[in-house]
């Protein structure tokens, strides 16, 4: 159908209660609470999954509580989404800050700067760009027209709000048997070192034994990592899980193996420390430089539909400004103003990074370039999201581009060492904050577009559930790190890591260019061989084993709902069932553990003495805590557990008439 013969679900015509009390204070708190799952999750296992879905889901069925309608459930899940959107910018930076030295400890004032800044220019950037890419573009928007189907389908009964929730409990049970105030109860993985025979070797005429072997371990029993590879499927689990072999199964087994003098470390600190610190110290690094090669060559693949998506948005400027004569679905804020805010905004964004460099002139050119980068990769965003949808938003390589720019210009300027680090990855920061808003808003947009939402309302909401957004995850950001240590094996968040990694390379000069450079040359053979997602393969060598392959058990699961839905011979109403029933139940085993995960990092702050309970006691009894066999076997319950949840339970929905 074409824009021109397009008629919203709500006509314009049609006045009704949109922005209330009750629609925007549901999405202010499922905000804080998507955002900080996405949180947890996007440090454990690199991927973050888009709030879109379970945002939608909860807001019908909170609505329906407080008698809201249509508009008031988009109102609440536009404004929801934000805070998922946001806390992906931010994981993928701030905790950057921490990995390269720059912080000390966790800057609460800062961060909260950075993703208020980034966030509310995210917001400003993409209402000038909604009409050139919602409504002229043309672009086919697959996850929001997904979403909007689920909310026209709420509103004859089918919230899917049982799954959600259903699932949320379960995970987080699971999560709190698992952890004991912070200590692993449910041993979830089971692992061993299976050494090689001894092998001589000559080299340069000596010959020399050569030992070594190979750390083996069982995925994560996590259902919150195996519902991120259902929701992503086979093929891309399958891809990271590439990744995990290669890295653990080969070139940590090859270090130890071409390093004879390493079987004295191993006998005395023990063979799994051994691999684990070589995939730490070395591994990492070698997949930093597969990423970054990964990362540019994804942007030059997207060249053509982010030239063209870039001079539709500038093209389209000005295009349905507000005002009595328009609709009330193509009413935007006032542009002037917008314009206007962009431009207040960028005096405290001057101010921030003046702190960070301790260079005016840095500082002015940091600002400049966040403001030409942040609104043409705002742009980028967008398009790509109506193009492939926001789960498959490549703003992580969006904001390397962006922090080798600034990186470059600061060596230029000589502004180097900790201030100069610190400059680099504020304008990273800011940067990835106001794509992942802009990407997230745009797919909103699209769904009220089709719902028959008002933009300007949407777009009040969205910077309401940006500020509170930015004003409480970074506390939660905190207590993660006082918890489980950014940047450890717990919570590697590796694309910080990347942008921590390349910050000191250029700027303060501490790159270890030699694994990176190895690291770049094999993401040139897979590119080279066209290897399908090299950044994901990179990814798969930078996360622990043990989550990589726990993601690749979530694509297998989904691949044997899809085995038994072909076997079966369903139509494309049973597969689209089917699907989204296990979609929403995998974003409630995402969400409950997740948020289970969160809280127990206070606990884990009590137990530490960070935080103290009156007397010293402990807040959470000591489950299974004298029974090996048992928590062992409560570790390995989680697939039958999944495969009734993510296989059978779809099946037997999409079967009911």
């Amino acid at each position: 159908m074409s824009e021109k013969d397009f008629k919203p679900y709500v006509p314009a015509e049609t006045s009704m209660p949109e922005m209330t009390f009750k629609a925007v204070g549901l999405g202010v708190v499922m905000a804080i609470v998507l955002g900080a799952a996405n949180a947890y999750l996007g440090m454990k296992v690199g991927l973050t999954v888009a709030a879109t879905f379970p945002a939608a889901v909860v807001a019908m069925a909170a609505m329906r509580i407080f008698r809201g309608n249509i508009l008031e459930e988009n109102l609440a899940r536009t404004t929801a989404s934000v805070g998922e959107s946001l806390v992906a910018g931010a994981i993928f930076t701030i905790p950057a800050f921490l990995i390269a030295g720059a912080w000390s400890e966790f800057n609460l004032r800062d961060a909260m700067l950075i993703m208020g800044i980034g966030g509310v220019l995210g917001v400003l950037f993409v209402i000038v760009l909604r009409r050139p890419l919602v409504v002229e573009a043309n672009l086919p928007f697959p996850e929001s027209v997904a979403a909007s189907e689920i909310v026209k389908a709420g509103q004859k009964g089918q919230t899917g709000a049982g799954l959600v929730f259903g699932a949320m409990g379960i995970a987080a049970v699971w999560e709190l048997l698992k952890n004991d105030a912070g200590l692993q109860i449910i041993r979830d993985k089971a692992s061993a070192f299976l050494h090689f025979p001894r092998s001589a070797i000559e080299v340069l005429g000596n010959k020399l034994e050569y030992g070594g072997g190979m750390f083996l371990s069982t995925p994560e029993a996590s259902p919150m990592v195996m519902g991120v590879g259902f929701i992503v499927g086979l093929r891309i689990s399958a891809v990271l899980f590439c990744g995990a072999i290669l890295g653990w199964l080969v070139l940590v087994p090859l270090a130890i193996f071409l390093n004879p003098d390493l079987a004295t470390v191993g006998a005395e600190q023990g063979w799994p420390a051994l691999a684990f610190e070589i995939w730490f110290r070395q591994i990492r690094p070698l997949a930093v430089g597969t990423m970054i090669v990964s990362a540019f060559y994804t942007l030059y693949n997207l060249r053509g539909p982010l030239i063209d998506g870039i001079s539709k948005a500038l093209a389209g400027i000005g295009a349905g400004s507000a005002g009595d004569a328009v609709p009330r679905t193509e009413r935007d804020l006032n542009l002037k103003w917008v314009f206007i805010s962009i431009g207040v905004m960028a005096v405290p964004m001057f101010l921030l990074y003046r702190y960070f460099s301790a260079s005016t002139p840095g500082a002015l050119v940091l600002t400049v370039v966040m403001l030409v980068l942040g609104f043409l990769f705002a742009a980028v965003a967008g398009y790509l999201v109506g193009l492939v949808g926001n789960s498959n938003n490549p703003i992580s390589g969006l904001t390397l581009s962006a922090l080798v720019i600034a990186a470059l210009l600061m060596v230029l300027m000589r502004v180097t060492g900790v201030h100069g680090v610190a400059a680099v990855l504020g304008v990273a920061g800011v940067v990835c904050c106001a794509a992942g808003v802009a990407g997230d808003m745009m797919q909103d947009f699209k769904v009220g577009h089709i719902l028959g939402g008002t933009p300007w309302r949407m777009q009040m909401g969205e910077i309401i559930g940006v500020v509170a957004a930015a004003v409480v995850l970074p506390v939660l950001l905190m207590v993660l790190n006082q918890a489980y240590t950014i940047g450890s094996a717990e919570l590697p968040a590796p694309q910080a890591g990347l942008m921590a990694l390349m910050a000191q390379g250029i700027v303060g000069g501490e790159m270890a260019w030699a694994l990176v450079i190895v690291g770049m040359l094999l993401g040139v053979a897979l590119i080279l061989i066209e290897a399908p997602a090299p950044m994901l393969i990179a990814v798969g060598m930078y996360l622990p084993f043990s989550t990589t392959s726990a993601v690749f058990v979530g694509g297998v699961l989904r691949a044997i709902l899809d085995w038994f839905l072909g076997r079966r011979k369903a139509d494309d109403e049973t597969k689209t069932k089917a699907e989204n029933s296990g979609i929403l139940v995998a974003s409630g085993l995402i969400a409950g553990q997740s948020l289970m995960a969160v809280l127990l990092a206070f606990v884990v702050l009590y137990e530490q003495g960070v935080m103290k309970l009156p007397g010293g006691q402990h807040l959470l009894p000591h489950f299974f805590e004298d029974f090996g066999f048992l928590r062992l076997g409560l570790g390995f319950l989680v697939y039958p557990l999944l495969l009734l949840l993510l296989v059978w339970l779809p099946l037997a929905r999409s079967s009911d008439r």
